[in-house]
């Protein structure tokens, strides 16, 4: 590996990576090292893109088989135990930080390389969880690979505990990718629109762009999630006129995403109560989430809680210790709120005519949304039919399939109750005139993983894929048939999602099948997105 060498990328490194990606490479500022064949394994990025995003992940691995190793060692477990050796080793946490500050220093001058000046959004703020946790390998292997052995002592350790699935002194790359494929033209993530007006790289200091930044916080029964963004006005309506009446939607640009599973809903089924320890993780995401928010300067906060705090008990409880933590009054949504939350999101990177049926399948509750994308005039999107079920991965896992794998009778109890919950939604939903159907959230981004194959979760490439319903269905049966360690082992599988995504994929598998039935055809595939009630709670603060 030449990772002091040859950094300034040539174009086919760049053509090389977005193979490596299947996507464009963006924003490349220098190889930060090499394969010992000389192919990128980390590039080297801009802290912030050309469309003006900030982007605190210097070195972003891109070589498919290290991503995978490193995926498969975050699957085992080993972040957790790498952060609470960081709270018992001083000496440790103080390479860590140091670390930290290294990592800071050579994203200064990569800025200063790339042209861009100070980056305050992320100033002070590296990634990976440095300096007080863990929360990326990939992030601190990277940093190992292009600082050099002894500067990340956790990035170094989890390069030597990989070393049966990669080596630095090995070259992986045949195979890992097609060199003779067509390179990449079109960009489809989220996060890389350009801003309105920007049309080229830049040669400078990004200017700010007019707009509202926001927080949004879901949390749900198994995750928490935070989205910071700016809100701005359509393109095509840059200003608001007065007596137009105007209802375009704003759009939102990403200054930070990010998901932590804290499991808040775990045994809240039999229980009826929030657990202590599910809180306290909660409270623990909560603080560092404020945290961020006061970094990214946002104006305006909403905290929405969903299914497992509505079922519990203890509710004042834990809407006291958010409001201590956050400053915000936390809003224990109803489901119809939180069915009317996620149309918005997933209706938000849409487009299509007829009824669209958005699905969201949480831990301990599946959200039903009927409803137009545009409405009559050119309005924003119109929800006919909405409906919040006690259904979801965490609660059907908890109820039935508690075996490793699942016995063919607890998936067929599991089978009759989602069944009986769909006869339910029938009753309330028309599904026979479902035109489309988008799903969201955890459950249904993991089966599209597995269903395409990838080798690291790539959101990019899982946002708007269109699955056929059988693809879905035989998806789900292979998750199902898994035992929990190949589970783990699933380069894309979140370890939060290890235990219950057999549940989520079936109940998934389950509701296409019962809309396809219910159209006589007429819907064979399902579309999976990435925005969801998250971006929802964001467009929501457009006021």
């Amino acid at each position: 590996m030449t990772q002091n060498l040859d950094r300034t990328p040539t174009q086919q490194d760049l053509d090389t990576i977005s193979l490596q990606l299947n996507r464009p490479a963006r924003d490349v500022v220098e190889i930060g090292a090499r394969c010992v064949c000389g192919n990128p394994l980390v590039a080297t990025t801009a802290p912030r893109l050309s469309n003006g995003i900030p982007f605190p992940t210097t070195f972003y691995l891109t070589h498919p088989v290290l991503t995978a190793a490193v995926s498969r060692l975050e699957a085992s477990g080993v972040m957790a135990e790498m952060s609470e050796r960081l709270q018992q080793d001083d000496e440790l946490s103080a390479r860590y930080r140091s670390a930290h500050e290294a990592y800071l220093a050579e994203r200064d001058r990569v800025g200063r390389v790339a042209g861009t000046d100070e980056v305050p959004e992320i100033s002070g703020i590296s990634a990976g969880g440095m300096p007080e946790r863990v929360k990326c390998l990939h992030v601190l292997v990277g940093h190992s690979l292009a600082a050099g052995s002894g500067v990340n002592p956790l990035g170094d350790e989890a390069l030597g505990r990989m070393r049966e699935d990669w080596t630095a002194e090995t070259c992986w790359c045949a195979g890992a990718w097609d060199p003779g494929a067509p390179v990449p033209s079109k960009d489809l993530s989220r996060h890389v629109k350009r801003l309105a007006g920007e049309q080229n790289p830049v040669q400078g200091a990004v200017p700010r762009q007019p707009g509202r930044t926001v927080a949004a916080i879901d949390c749900g029964t198994n995750s928490i999630r935070l989205l910071v963004a700016r809100l701005e006005a359509p393109t095509d309506q840059p200003t608001d006129q007065p007596g137009t009446g105007s209802t375009a939607s704003p759009r939102l640009v990403d200054l930070h995403r990010e998901m932590r599973v804290v499991r808040l809903g775990e045994g809240v089924d039999a229980t009826g109560r929030l657990s202590e320890a599910a809180m306290q993780r909660t409270f623990a995401a909560t603080e560092d989430y404020a945290a961020i928010i006061r970094d990214l300067g946002a104006t305006s906060v909403r905290f929405v809680a969903t299914s497992a705090s509505r079922d519990a008990a203890n509710a004042a409880d834990f809407t006291a210790g958010i409001r201590e933590r956050l400053g915000v009054e936390p809003e224990i949504i109803t489901g119809d709120e939180e069915a009317a939350l996620s149309f918005a999101g997933a209706a938000s990177s849409h487009a299509a005519a007829g009824p669209v049926l958005v699905v969201d399948l949480g831990g301990g509750s599946t959200e039903f949304v009927l409803g137009t994308l545009a409405g009559p005039g050119g309005t924003g999107p119109q929800v006919t039919h909405a409906l919040s079920v006690k259904m979801g991965c965490v609660r059907f896992t908890e109820r039935h399939l508690r075996t490793d794998p699942p016995t063919d009778a607890e998936i067929q109890g599991a089978v009759q109750d989602i069944e009986a919950v769909l006869d339910e939604v029938e009753e309330s939903i028309p599904l026979g005139e479902v035109a489309a159907v988008v799903g969201v959230a955890g459950t249904v981004t993991t089966v599209t993983a597995a269903a395409l194959g990838l080798t690291a979760y790539d959101p990019e490439a899982i946002h708007a894929t269109e699955l056929d319903v059988d693809v879905i269905g035989d998806t789900a049966g292979r998750l199902l048939a898994a035992t929990r360690e190949e589970r783990a082992a699933l380069p894309y599988m979140h370890p939060g999602r290890v235990d219950v995504i057999g549940a989520g994929a079936l109940i998934w598998s389950m509701i296409l099948r019962r809309v396809a039935q219910a159209g006589h055809g007429a819907v064979t595939t399902a579309t999976t997105s990435e925005h969801d009630i998250l971006d929802g709670i964001a467009l929501s603060q457009k006021a």
